[in-house]
């Protein structure tokens, strides 16, 4: 996907986000991010959409704090405003990215071709898995993700975020778990050990580099369409909710999954 397919996305999924929030009320627990209520999730994302805008818009080369208060976050209005507020905040993001050079030189925290390609990849993906939170809130189903979007999304979880230092998926020895879209080019073998993570493509998105079939078997391989495989693998649903998804070898590996590799 590039900068302005990310941009349509994060254009997308903020509205439906935002309808869903409103379905749903501002108190309903949100299934997926136990202890938190639909206003929980919208003082989060309605942060975070301010505080992704300001690096690009601003050139900062340095990150800002994630907090509500700071400038320019500004402070987080009572709950009578929050969804108007929400929804401000996602507008002031797309047009921010939007309007930005491509050549915009600001902070960024995962690899990308530039740092304008990581915002709009980021905050588009950012925003759909928190859509999925809403949608759970609200008790119906949202649209499914787009294909091209799903792929992405699990693309940037297995190989941006698990093989960051920080990321606690772990194991005492040396596991492998394949994960294979069945309606698109993504296939990803993932190691998990005592070290981080390390992630191999096959024939993922974005990787002209890397694309050596995996040869030996996995130990546990997950195969299933992409609109089910970004939920499942960001753990917004559990596995035997992921209907057309099978999982073969090592199903423990999906309780280590599901307990060590949440992103939120």
């Amino acid at each position: 996907m590039d900068i302005s397919e990310h941009i349509d996305a994060l254009r997308l999924e903020g509205a439906l986000l935002a309808d869903a929030a409103s379905r749903a009320g501002l108190t309903a627990p949100v299934p997926t991010c136990p202890d938190w209520q639909v206003a929980d999730l919208l003082r989060h994302i309605g942060t975070v959409h301010r505080w992704a805008a300001a690096h690009p818009a601003k050139g900062l080369r340095e990150p800002l704090a994630l907090d509500g208060g700071s400038e320019p976050v500004g402070p987080v209005p009572s709950d009578a405003a929050l969804l108007d507020w929400y929804r401000e905040g996602h507008a002031a993001l797309v047009d921010t990215l939007v309007a930005a050079p491509a050549d915009v030189v600001c902070w960024s925290f995962l690899p990308a071709p530039s740092p304008l390609a990581f915002w709009a990849r980021r905050q588009a993906h950012e925003t759909a898995i928190h859509r999925l939170d809403a949608d759970a809130a609200a008790g119906t189903e949202g649209p499914r993700a787009d294909t091209d979007l799903a792929l992405d999304g699990v693309d940037e979880l297995l190989r941006g975020f698990l093989v960051r230092p920080r990321s606690r998926l772990r194991s005492e020895e040396p596991r492998t778990v394949l994960v294979r879209a069945t309606d698109g080019p993504g296939a990803w073998r993932v190691t998990i050990s005592q070290e981080p993570v390390v992630t191999v493509t096959a024939d993922a998105p974005n990787d002209p580099v890397s694309r050596a079939e995996p040869a030996e078997p996995a130990d546990l391989t997950i195969a299933g369409p992409a609109h089910e495989l970004y939920p499942l693998l960001w753990n917004r649903v559990p596995a035997d909710r992921a209907g057309a998804t099978t999982y073969t070898g090592d199903q423990d590996l999906l309780r280590l999954w599901r307990e060590t590799a949440g992103i939120g």
